[in-house]
């Protein structure tokens, strides 16, 4: 079994960067599209709306336009050399069906980037990993509401982005162990519903042996959860996994019960575990670099991911 490896990191933004804002999944609120772009040009960064963003599919209303649209905008933004960065602006549904339409060979060809998401966009996370070899940033969208109306997840992004190296302890206060002990590993990861639905397709990632899991959700209810995380554990995909950290579990019932079943179905891994480490659907979003190596700790009092590296260069 071949352990996740470290992934290419682009470049950091430089002031006065073209950075464009795609969506892959969803249809985008103007409103909340334009406070976001607010928040980026306070940043000295210029973004770049493509031009499908403000679509909505005539047949499918929870997609942003048709899947071509979506996989052209965001190829066309990535291979652009004029473009710093590429940022979704929401997620949703709708990644699975555009992600094969991409030209990944294009893809590898190009310079790479940061790219910015999370939810939804858990699936081009995994296929930037697997197809193009490139580190990714699971962040906030820029027309989330979280984005819009959370100053540490505002700053947690800008300054992953702008001042990489000052950002190498990632956690919030909430954070400590649910199985306590420390972990090396690559970290990996998302919305855990989608890891588990990239199961089974061509290019899904093997393992996450060697890895630092990251895993939340949102509006999944415990039983379904329980089935996602069986379903990971039977196919094996869990097998070596180093160290496991837990994001915000938003409407999926009682936390109590999401927390007994998180101990019952990953407890018997052997490996560390922290809970409420400050990233996903919660009320902040933490941005964490996927494909870089980190250490993960957890204790009774305290969870931490320390990256070992910053997480653009």
């Amino acid at each position: 079994m071949t352990p996740v490896a470290p992934l290419i990191r682009p470049p950091r933004p430089r002031p006065g960067a073209k950075v464009a804002v795609v969506a892959p999944s969803g249809p985008v609120p103007a409103d909340r599209l334009e406070a976001g772009l607010d928040i980026l040009r306070g940043w000295d960064l210029d973004p770049v709306v493509a031009p499908h963003v403000r679509d909505t599919h005539r047949e499918f209303g929870y997609l942003a336009g048709t899947d071509e649209a979506r996989a052209r905008d965001l190829q066309d933004a990535w291979c652009d050399p004029t473009i710093d960065a590429v940022l979704s602006a929401r997620g949703g549904y709708g990644v699975q069906r555009m992600v094969d339409l991409l030209d990944w060979d294009a893809m590898r060809a190009a310079a790479p980037k940061p790219f910015v998401g999370y939810s939804d966009i858990t699936a081009l996370h995994e296929a930037f990993a697997v197809r193009a070899g490139v580190s990714t940033l699971h962040g906030p969208m820029v027309a989330a509401l979280t984005f819009l109306k959370d100053p540490a997840t505002q700053e947690s992004l800008r300054a992953t982005l702008l001042e990489p190296e000052t950002v190498r302890v990632i956690g919030l206060d909430t954070a400590h162990g649910l199985i306590p002990g420390r972990a090396h590993g690559i970290t990996l990861g998302g919305c855990v519903s989608l890891l588990a639905a990239d199961l089974g397709t061509p290019h899904a990632r093997p393992s996450a042996a060697g890895g630092l899991l990251l895993i939340e959700d949102i509006e999944e209810e415990p039983y379904r959860l329980d089935r996602i995380l069986t379903q990971l554990l039977r196919s094996g995909w869990l097998d070596g996994v180093a160290g496991i950290a837990l994001g915000s579990w938003a409407d999926c019932g009682p936390y109590d019960d999401v927390r007994a079943l998180m101990l019952d179905r990953l407890g018997g891994l052997g490996v560390p575990v922290v809970e409420e480490l400050g990233f996903g659907h919660g009320p902040t979003n933490l941005t964490v670099p996927l494909g870089v190596p980190a250490l993960l700790e957890a204790s009774a009092d305290t969870g931490t991911l320390t990256l070992q590296v910053p997480a653009l260069t």
